[in-house]
């Protein structure tokens, strides 16, 4: 889960030859969702888009979650896809970052990288739990670099953050962390 302007910041800096996929929640509505992800691949060196139903998840693609929709993962026999989902809205949202989180730990076990980032609220830090437990890696926004100090520290206090990061740092850990396991 992402704040808009940290996104652009954390993207613009992405690694060009990330070589695993990228899904995002953005708290955005409906409408809002298409345009941003067209704004980011203009900066991002990785392809962006915003997610459609069965969009294959594939090394170097960002998919956004459109607005009032959750977005899942399915692992199928011979890729991964995008599954869009109209089910009630979780901690108040929709597309939920726990959705997201609870989807791909199911489908990449141990081979996730979760990042929560600045913003309200508690979403994204129950599920980011189970990347963690999972044995996949795990990242929060820390305090001094977030405008509001609410996801990733709720997330941290529930123990589900393997390492702190500040958002000038973002970026680059990130893309080491992927390098790393390839």
């Amino acid at each position: 889960m992402f704040d808009r302007q940290f996104l652009r910041q954390v993207f613009a800096k992405i690694d060009p030859h990330l070589a695993q996929p990228v899904l995002v929640v953005q708290h955005m509505p409906v409408g809002f969702t298409e345009e941003f992800a067209r704004s980011l691949d203009k900066i991002c060196p990785l392809e962006v888009k915003e997610a459609a139903d069965g969009d294959i998840v594939k090394p170097g693609r960002v998919l956004i979650a459109p607005g009032d929709r959750h977005l899942c993962v399915e692992k199928k026999s011979l890729a991964a896809v995008a599954r869009l989902s109209d089910a009630p809205p979780e901690n108040g949202h929709r597309p939920s970052a726990d959705v997201l989180f609870a989807s791909a730990a199911k489908a990449f076990q141990n081979r996730v990288l979760g990042v929560i980032m600045t913003g309200m609220g508690r979403d994204g830090a129950r599920e980011l739990g189970s990347i963690y437990r999972e044995g996949g890696i795990t990242l929060g926004q820390d305090e001094a670099s977030s405008v509001v100090y609410g996801m990733p520290k709720v997330a941290f206090e529930m123990g589900h953050v393997t390492e702190q990061v500040s958002l000038n740092s973002m970026a680059d850990r990130i893309s080491e962390l992927a390098r790393e396991y390839r």
